[in-house]
């Protein structure tokens, strides 16, 4: 269909009166979110629904619930709305010259990035960087310019995702946990007690299949509901942690950790995260400077 005979699009504010509903499923409460009147949010729904041909809600007590094709309609205007919001937030901090906000694991913030601040410093002057703790699975909130995520492809829809590294995982413990003359064979693990965290069960399956190992024999001694508390618990001698590779170099670097056994690629990425179409000049300095980093 030719541009000049496409039906036009409704207006914004319906769309926004229709977004804020859907969320809110209560027409008072997207009236007072919006600063308008409950009868404005009706016009305007009222009026999308006849341009649409659609029905977008029904009555549910006191509020209201989306029907088949208001559902299909608001998730759509979610994503579009988040997206405008976190770009248009982006522009203007950026023109006010504010940082740049990056947003991170609160373990890889600790054991990866702080400890290398200073050399970002050095290779980047001129890129003010401001870092946030957040959990990985956490939308990218207005007011964060990019997030760095250990994650698995395929990417969705509605995100720009730059791919930096291989995630790399492995056991790490310390060296005294090993007993006096043993070999450090993956025949030991067995016998050891092993330390892993509750939002990666995964992780000891996966590199015993990749080593031949059969993962029914090990022993988890203790499960940790954040990294960093399971490292911790590695270097006090707890047990044999599954951790990544980034996250323990320094500890390895400095012997307070070894990893006897080695590291596997897996399938997920370290990636930069940031809203559809978002990239700009610091973006891709950062990422240019994450990747050469990484490599090392």
């Amino acid at each position: 269909m030719p541009p000049s005979s496409r039906p036009p699009l409704p207006s914004l504010n319906a769309l926004r009166a229709f977004d804020t509903t859907a969320r809110t499923l209560n027409m008072s409460a997207a009236a007072e979110q919006l600063h308008v009147t409950h009868g404005a949010v009706s016009r305007q729904i009222r009026q999308l629904e006849e341009q649409l041909g659609v029905t977008l809600f029904e009555r549910a007590g006191r509020g209201v619930r989306l029907t088949p094709a208001g559902t299909r309609l608001a998730d759509t205007t979610y994503h579009v709305f988040s997206q405008l919001e976190q770009t248009c937030d982006q522009l203007r901090r950026a023109a006010e010259g504010a940082p740049f906000v990056l947003s991170c694991s609160g373990s890889f913030l600790a054991r990866w990035f702080i400890p290398r601040l200073d050399q970002l410093k050095r290779d980047c002057p001129g890129l003010e960087l401001h870092l946030t703790a957040a959990d990985e699975d956490q939308p990218l909130r207005t007011g964060v310019d990019a997030a760095l995520r250990f994650a698995t492809p395929p990417w969705p829809a509605g995100q720009t995702v730059i791919e930096l590294a291989a995630e790399r995982i492995g056991p790490v413990m310390r060296p005294d946990l090993l007993p006096t003359g043993t070999d450090a064979t993956p025949d030991l693990l067995p016998t050891l007690p092993l330390l892993e965290t509750l939002s990666r069960p995964q992780a000891w399956p996966e590199w015993c299949r990749q080593q031949q190992l059969e993962p029914n024999g090990l022993h988890i001694a203790q499960s940790f509901e954040h990294l960093n508390y399971m490292l911790e618990a590695a270097l006090v001698g707890l047990g044999v942690a599954i951790a990544p590779e980034y996250l323990v170099e320094e500890d390895l670097r400095t012997g307070r950790l070894i990893a006897p056994w080695g590291f596997i690629e897996t399938d997920a990425l370290l990636t930069l995260w940031l809203p559809d179409g978002a990239t700009d000049a610091r973006t891709r300095q950062l990422a240019d400077w994450l990747t050469q980093r990484l490599s090392q």
